[in-house]
This record gives structure tokens, C-alpha cells and sequence, in this order.
């Protein structure tokens, strides 16, 4: 059992499992700013959690992407995001070799992207998709195997321009 308990515990929960968040959250909100605000809501949601038990690191990890992924998409709804005008102009928090594909990878519906993003750089198992994201193991495959499709079809329109 993972016991949260100390400060010195939420700190290192922080420190291991910010940057998987933050790139979690902006993959879903193409904003630097908003991704950072979800991330703080995600740790604040986790700070107020009454029961602060979990199975393992790996149940831990699971939770904090469910609850980003719910974040951003209580953000996309929220009066605040659908009264604001997005920049035209945003960077993309990433290494440099992995800038191209990720901007190939956001031209793609949420879904496959969330799905593909989890398999590809989180290395979760299709099965531990399914239990994160709250669907069959089946749906799971067929959208990791049409997100590939997509995105080979970006990647290879990407190339001839």
C-alpha cells in the first residue's frame, strides 16, 4: 500500500509525476497556461483526497492521468475557456526530436490521441488503457490501431509538403 501521509511524500509525488501530467493535459489543451492550471488542480484534487491509499505507484499514476484527462475536460467546458480567444501563435513544450511528431499527433481527434500518447510514451499496456480510461479493451485496440492509421496519413501528407 502507497500511503500519502507527509509533505515530504506529496513533494515527491510532485516532482515524479508533474511532467507527465502537464504533457497529458496540454496534448489535450494546446495551451501552456492552461495545462499548467490543470496540473495545479490535479495536485490540489490529490492534496484534499480523504482517503490517501493507494495500491501501488502504478494505481497512483493511473488516478492522476483519469483525473487530468476528466480536468481538461471540465476546463474545455467551463464559461471561462469558451469566452476566451486562444493565441494564434503557441509553443510546444517538448525535446526538439520530439516536436515533429507531437504536432502531427495533435492534428488528431482526442481520443486517438490520448490513447496513442499513453501507449506510445507513458508505455502503458492496452489493458491498463482500458482501466485508466474507463473503456473496453476491444475499443481501446481498434482506436490505438485507426489513431496509427491517421497519423500515418498525416505523417506521410506532412512529408510531401
Amino acid at each position: 500500500m502507497l500511503y500519502i501521509e507527509t509533505e515530504e511524500d506529496y513533494c515527491k509525488i510532485v516532482e515524479q509525476f508533474s511532467d507527465m501530467i502537464f504533457r497529458i493535459a496540454y496534448q489535450n489543451l494546446f495551451h501552456i497556461n492552461d495545462a499548467e492550471d490543470v496540473v495545479q488542480d490535479v495536485f490540489l484534487k490529490l492534496l484534499k483526497q480523504k482517503d490517501k491509499c493507494f495500491n501501488d505507484y502504478e494505481h497512483l499514476k493511473s488516478w492522476l492521468i483519469r483525473v487530468t484527462i476528466n480536468q481538461c475536460l471540465d476546463y474545455k467546458k467551463s464559461f471561462f475557456r469558451k469566452n476566451t480567444v486562444p493565441l494564434e501563435n503557441f509553443e510546444i513544450p517538448y525535446e526538439p526530436e520530439e516536436r515533429g511528431i507531437m504536432e502531427e499527433l495533435y492534428q488528431l481527434p482526442k481520443d486517438y490521441r490520448n490513447i496513442l500518447y499513453l501507449y506510445y510514451y507513458e508505455e502503458y499496456t492496452i489493458k491498463e488503457i482500458a482501466e485508466i480510461l474507463g473503456k473496453k479493451q476491444n475499443t481501446v485496440n481498434s482506436k490505438l490501431t485507426r489513431g496509427r492509421r491517421r497519423l500515418k496519413k498525416i505523417m506521410e501528407v506532412d512529408h510531401e509538403k
